[in-house]
């Protein structure tokens, strides 16, 4: 039997996000703060922020900007990244979120793959910006904070341009077009509708306990979905108060999370790492923070007991995927029986299965104690409907009943509360941020002086998963393994860095070719046994 939610199924409107989020504003909602500016200070309240994405949305539709179109934002968070985020929607467009380290080669081949016919940047990434736009025939590219010969956001607000009235079914129309290598490969855009991120704000709403009281820190991006979902969106239907950081600076970090009394931290390891180490936080105030949730990879157990013993606070994980608008799992506030390895229970409204990989059986859910080890496989409301352009990867990511196959290996106790132990998948996490070995493996091979590569995740020392590359030279040629790394780093976004290198004679392979990553982990584990 599918495992089920411990939480009723909650109702899904039938709606745009846009009309989720704000339609049923009060006067004292409009007063409310929604954005501070960590840099400057600068609040925007709700009425301020909903009139400038009605005030977006009128001058994209002014210029053409519609139902069909795709629109790239490639921008640090910000208050500016709220508003033009909402706008785009409002306007009936479709977004594309670019990872603001991309690379303009990076960035070109997300803009041509997703059909973007407008760009949105900030002047600081103007340059890779103005390269992939370039690449993908995109004319204009819309910088926030104003550039020569560029229209900015202050622009599009003064334009004066009312919303306009579109019409779409929201089961079936795009709202966003994140990238994910989901479980294998290059980046695919993940087509999530609506319907997808209206169901998934409105499944975690039970569990994550977010109130109009709560500060929230935003400091993980907006351009990824976690950020995107349960930071900007879950925030905003709670009337919540978001405190938006461009880019993680600890000093800085904590220094805000003090001057604006932040109740709420969303954080990567990496982050919690920091909070539970670092000598910079006993010099704070963070009385005032009451959960700490991480996500966007597995957070230890001892890790987290660490950084709750230090902040005197609640701290817990959650799990899910781009491809799932991304939460399926969370610890509830109301269960602090679940252990902090944990990455909780299902949420409302979803379905899942833990199925043998080698046999396809369910595991089931035992009366007491650990269940055996299966691949996670969950259906519900928050699932996208596919991958753009890619029927294929489509077919072997979702079956026939609708099973998102998440490729990660999990087990499940007699309480329904769910640890993630392995993954099937190939996809590197590195501090939170996708590296596909796919993509490095294919940038070394065009290297001079190698003959073959593979790539896989191991572990660093703080147990964070770092890329290592295999390299097989070619025959005469004498590469230096550091001369390579830097050749692939000045290639690509700084997470896909190969941050390890080993000279091999060989790459194991199957008889069809395919790498034997499980070889090279074997061989990893027993050169850190030696």
């Amino acid at each position: 039997m599918p495992i089920t939610s411990p939480f009723p199924d909650v109702e899904i409107p039938d709606v745009a996000l846009y009309d989720y989020l704000f339609a049923d504003l009060t006067d004292a909602d409009r007063a409310r703060t929604a954005v501070v500016d960590s840099v400057s200070g600068r609040a925007t309240t709700y009425g301020a922020l909903v009139d400038q994405v009605d005030a977006v949305a009128g001058a994209l539709a002014a210029r053409g900007i519609g139902v069909g179109d795709v629109v790239a934002l490639h921008a640090p968070n910000s208050p500016a990244f709220v508003a033009v985020f909402h706008g785009i929607l409002r306007a009936g467009a479709t977004v594309t979120t670019v990872n603001s380290l991309y690379t303009a080669e990076e960035i070109g081949r997300q803009l041509a793959d997703s059909g973007a016919r407008l760009a949105v940047t900030v002047s600081a990434l103007l340059p890779a910006m103005a390269g992939g736009a370039a690449a993908a025939g995109i004319e204009h590219v819309v910088v926030l904070d104003g550039a020569e010969a560029h229209t900015s956001l202050a622009d599009l607000l003064a334009a004066g341009e009312p919303a306009p009235q579109v019409a779409f079914d929201p089961s079936s129309h795009l709202a966003v077009l994140p990238y994910s290598s989901g479980t294998t490969g290059l980046a695919k855009g993940v087509m999530l509708t609506h319907r997808n991120l209206v169901a998934n704000v409105a499944q975690t709403l039970p569990v994550i306990d977010l109130t109009p009281d709560d500060v929230v820190a935003a400091v993980l991006p907006f351009f990824h979905i976690y950020g995107m979902t349960v930071l900007l969106d879950l925030s905003l239907r709670a009337r919540s108060t978001l405190v938006t950081f461009p880019r993680f600076d600890l000093e800085q970090f904590l220094a805000t999370l003090q001057r604006e009394r932040c109740t709420y931290l969303f954080v990567a390891p990496p982050i919690a790492l920091a909070l539970a180490r670092h000598p910079l936080v006993a010099d704070h105030d963070l009385s005032a923070v009451r959960t700490v949730l991480s996500g966007a990879a597995p957070l230890d157990g001892a890790l987290a007991d660490a950084v709750a013993d230090r902040l005197g606070c609640r701290v817990v994980q959650g799990y899910g995927m781009t491809e799932m608008s991304p939460v399926s799992h969370a610890v509830p506030a109301s269960r602090d029986d679940i252990p902090r390895g944990s990455v909780g229970v299902v949420v409302p409204n979803m379905l899942c299965r833990l199925v043998d990989p080698e046999t396809g059986a369910d595991i089931e859910v035992p009366a007491d104690g650990m269940s055996a080890a299966g691949e996670l496989w969950c259906r519900g409301p928050n699932v996208m409907t596919g991958y753009l352009g890619d029927d294929e990867a489509t077919r072997a990511t979702l079956d026939a009943e609708g099973y998102l196959h998440t490729g990660d290996i999990a087990t499940v106790d007699a309480s329904g509360a769910f640890y993630v132990v392995d993954r099937l998948k190939e996809l590197i996490k590195y501090h939170g941020y996708q590296v596909p070995p796919a993509e490095l493996e294919a940038l070394l091979l065009t290297h001079p002086d190698v003959l073959d590569a593979a790539v896989i995740g191991v572990p660093d020392e703080d147990g964070q998963e770092v890329p290592k590359a295999f390299v097989v030279r070619r025959p005469g040629a004498e590469p230096d393994e550091a001369a390579i790394m830097a050749w692939v780093a000045q290639r690509v976004a700084p997470h896909k860095k190969v941050r390890r290198l080993e000279l091999v004679d060989a790459i194991p392979k199957s008889s069809s070719g395919k790498i034997l990553r499980k070889d090279l982990r074997a061989r990893e584990r027993e050169h850190a046994g030696a």
